[in-house]
């Protein structure tokens, strides 16, 4: 399967083993274009394609791609260490090389050198991206396997169920419905929040207080 992007008039992509390739749309296959192209600098083909570039050139951005994507996909690679997200993540490099060549400065580097500094930043990135998701997961996880929220077990192990009775009726009504919920429904943090519709944070925030008002209500000490 070949994964592809496509600026208006131009297709890139991967071929079968990964390996970035660029062609025209509509020409039922996907291949190197270089060598057809008129004006092409040989000593310096990237740095003559991407100021082509800058002024819209498709054609020269095409060229640009074909001479550094291997670089760009290899350290991309390096860094994600899966062939299918360091596919994604090039085609979001050229996409951003694509838009900023009008901004390239030749005083301030070569072609490769600054695709390859793109490449760096978005694959380290990417890698963040996925470490911080992963951890929301497994915390979501945690949190999910919970039977009986702790805030709730630890009102049913500290109070009597009438003092408790006569003390909710002395907390805020947002208190009192989520301690409601956890106590007697014996429900996580996340199912009262789904319940009541309310971020999750939210209901934290009021079991938290509510059950700090029952104790100083009760001089119960946790």
């Amino acid at each position: 399967m070949t994964a592809t992007f496509t600026l208006p008039a131009m297709t890139f992509g991967f071929g079968p083993v990964g390996y970035p390739v660029s062609g025209h749309p509509g020409s039922g296959t996907i291949g190197f274009m270089t060598s057809s192209v008129p004006n092409r600098d040989l000593a310096e083909p990237a740095l003559s394609a991407i100021e082509r570039a800058a002024s819209g050139d498709q054609a020269a951005f095409a060229e640009f791609y074909d001479d550094v994507s291997p670089v760009v996909f290899g350290i991309i690679l390096k860094v994600l260490r899966n062939q299918a997200m360091a596919e994604e993540v090039t085609q979001d490099v050229f996409l951003e090389l694509w838009k900023q060549a009008p901004r390239y400065d030749r005083s301030k580097g070569s072609p490769r050198a600054w695709a390859a500094t793109v490449a760096h930043r978005r694959a380290v990135d990417r890698v963040r991206s996925e470490e911080s998701s992963r951890a929301r997961d497994e915390a979501d996880a945690r949190l999910g396997a919970i039977d009986h929220d702790v805030v709730a077990e630890e009102v049913a192990t500290n109070l009597d169920q009438q003092q408790v009775l006569e003390a909710l009726a002395q907390l805020t009504a947002p208190q009192r419905e989520a301690l409601s919920l956890a106590y007697y429904g014996g429900h996580t943090y996340r199912e009262v929040a789904a319940m009541l519709d309310v971020p999750e944070g939210t209901i934290k925030t009021r079991i938290r207080d509510g059950l700090i008002r029952l104790r100083d209500l009760m001089e119960v000490t946790p």
